[in-house]
C-alpha cells in the first residue's frame, strides 16, 4: 500500500505579553479582562478559536508554554490549491486574529474586543519532504501606555502521510472499499453488512461461519440486551473482508439503540454501543468500543459519539481517544487526533464497568498494530501525539461514501487498517442508529428486507 502525502500545521504555545492599564485605553489589556482568545484563519478552512494565555508586561517571570492551539490537515490539492501563483493571489499566510475577553457570541454579536492581528508568510511547497518551522518567538503586535506588547507563537508544518480509503456505496449495503493513491483507485476490501433478527440471540454475522461468531461474553462485558419493542435499534453488524474473503475486522451492535422514556431520542445518558473487533487465535478479539446518542442543543441536533481504546481486550476499563459531536444535518468528520484537546487523546482517562478495573498502562512496547499488539503499543507506549485517522460522515437523509484517513504510523499491515475501516462504518451507520424513532428507516436497515 503507497501513502498519499499529507502536511500537518500545527500552531503553538500562544502568550500574549502586554501592559496593564485603566479603563481609559483601548490598546491595553485591563485588569478585569485579562482572559484572551485567537482566531486563527487559513484560507479554504474553517477558522478554528483558541485561548491565549495572558502574562502582564511587569512580570520578571514566565510559565512554560506548551500547548498545541489549532491543527489544519492538508492534502497534496490543498498545498497545490494554497501555493499557486497568479496576478490575483499573494503568498498564503497563516493569519490570527487576538481579542480580549472571553470566546463566543452573544445575540450574534461577538463577545471579544479585537486587540490585535498577525500574519505568518507559509512555504508550504517545502514542508512536504521535511519539518519546516515558519515562526518560533515573540512579535511585536502593539503599543499600549508607551509600551510594546507582545505574541508568541510556533508556527510549524511536517509530513504526515496517510493511507486514503473510500467506501463505493453506502456501508449498509456491504459495498467495496477502495484504496486511494492520486488518481488510481485499488479495490482493497470488501463488506458484508447483516442486521440479526430480533429473535435470533446468537449474534452472528450472516457473512462469517460459525468458528469465528463473536463469544457470548462479549455480550456481557461490553453490552446489554435491553428489550423495548418498537423503541430499540439492534443486531446490526459489518464485516470487513479483504480480497481472498478472509473477515478481517468487524464492527457490532452490542448495547441497542433505545429511545429514551417518553421521547424518541437515544439520549447521552443511556447511548447505544458498538464493539470493533479483530480475528485473533480463531476468534474474534474487541479492538475498541464506540458510543453514540442523540444530541439536544441549539437550534440542530448532533450525534454525539465517544471511542474507547480496549487495551488487550481487557473487559475492565477502555481508554478514550475522542468525545464529540457532528452536525445531524450537515454531517462533518469522526477524528481521532492524540494531544489535541483534553477529551481527544488524553491516554490516562479510563473508564470503568462493573466487574472490571481501571488499567491505562501500555500491554505491548511495540510502536505498531500488526498482529502482535493490535494497534494498542504506539498510543499507549510512547506518548505520541498527532493525527491518528478521520472519516467523513454525511448528514442524515444524504448518500454517504465514507472517505477515510488513517496515519502510516498506526498502520503495518492491511489487518490494521480493516479495524478502521470498520470503526468508519459503524460512526456512519450510527447516525442512522440515532434517528429519532418517529422517523422511518431506510429498508436496508431492517432486518425484514434481508430474508
Amino acid at each position: 500500500m503507497d501513502p498519499c502525502p499529507f502536511i500537518r500545521l500545527t500552531i503553538n504555545n500562544l502568550a500574549l505579553k502586554a501592559p496593564q492599564a485603566a479603563k481609559t485605553s483601548s490598546s491595553v489589556v485591563h485588569p478585569s479582562s485579562s482572559t484572551c482568545f485567537c482566531k486563527i484563519k487559513l484560507k479554504n478552512f474553517p477558522p478554528q478559536t483558541a485561548a491565549v494565555p495572558y502574562i502582564p508586561l511587569e512580570a520578571t517571570q514566565f510559565p512554560e508554554i506548551q500547548t498545541l492551539a489549532a491543527t489544519f490537515h492538508l492534502s497534496s490539492s490543498d498545498v497545490a490549491r494554497l501555493s499557486s501563483r497568479s496576478i490575483f493571489a499573494s503568498k498564503p499566510c497563516l493569519k490570527i486574529f487576538i481579542y480580549t475577553g472571553r470566546a463566543g457570541a452573544a445575540c450574534g454579536v461577538n463577545s471579544g474586543r479585537p486587540l490585535a492581528e498577525v500574519s505568518v508568510p507559509l512555504d508550504l511547497a517545502g514542508a512536504q519532504g521535511k519539518q519546516c518551522v515558519f515562526h518560533n518567538g515573540w512579535i511585536t503586535v502593539g503599543k499600549g501606555a508607551g509600551k510594546e506588547s507582545s505574541f508568541h507563537l510556533n508556527v510549524k508544518a511536517e509530513p504526515d502521510p496517510r493511507f486514503v480509503f473510500q467506501f463505493e456505496g453506502e456501508p449498509e449495503c456491504s459495498p467495496q472499499v477502495v484504496q486511494i493513491q492520486g488518481s488510481i483507485r485499488q479495490p482493497v476490501f470488501t463488506c458484508k453488512f447483516s442486521c440479526r433478527n430480533t429473535g435470533d440471540r446468537t449474534m452472528r454475522s450472516r457473512s462469517l461461519p460459525p468458528e469465528t461468531s463473536v463469544p457470548r461474553s462479549w455480550l456481557n462485558s461490553f453490552g446489554s440486551e435491553r428489550e423495548r419493542p418498537g423503541k430499540e435499534r439492534k443486531g446490526w453488524s459489518i464485516t470487513v473482508h479483504d480480497l481472498s474473503g478472509s473477515p478481517v475486522a468487524m464492527a457490532s451492535i452490542v448495547t441497542p439503540f433505545v429511545a429514551s422514556p417518553g421521547s424518541d431520542r437515544v439520549s447521552r445518558s443511556n447511548p447505544g454501543s458498538w464493539l470493533i473487533l479483530r480475528p485473533g487465535d480463531g476468534t474474534w478479539k474487541p479492538w475498541g468500543r464506540l458510543e453514540a446518542w442523540r444530541e439536544r442543543g441549539g437550534a440542530t441536533d448532533g450525534l454525539g459519539y465517544r471511542f474507547e481504546l480496549i487495551p488487550d481486550g481487557s473487559s475492565g476499563a477502555g481508554i478514550v481517544l475522542t468525545e464529540s459531536s457532528i452536525s445531524s444535518h450537515r454531517g462533518g468528520k469522526f477524528s481521532i487526533e492524540l494531544g489535541s484537546s483534553p477529551t481527544a487523546g488524553s491516554v490516562s482517562r479510563t473508564r470503568r464497568r462493573s466487574g472490571g478495573s481501571s488499567v491505562g498502562t501500555s500491554p505491548a512496547s511495540s510502536p505498531r498494530g500488526g498482529s502482535g499488539d493490535y494497534g494498542y503499543g504506539l498510543w499507549l507506549g510512547s506518548g505520541y501525539k498527532g493525527f491518528v485517522m478521520s472519516a467523513s460522515v454525511e448528514g442524515e437523509g444524504k448518500c454517504s461514501k465514507p472517505c477515510v484517513e488513517v496515519s502510516v504510523q498506526h498502520v503495518s499491515c492491511m489487518e490494521d487498517a480493516a479495524a478502521y475501516v470498520a470503526l468508519s462504518a459503524a460512526i456512519d451507520l450510527s447516525m442512522d442508529a440515532c434517528r429519532l424513532f418517529n422517523q422511518r428507516m431506510r429498508k436496508e436497515l431492517c432486518s425484514e428486507s434481508l430474508g
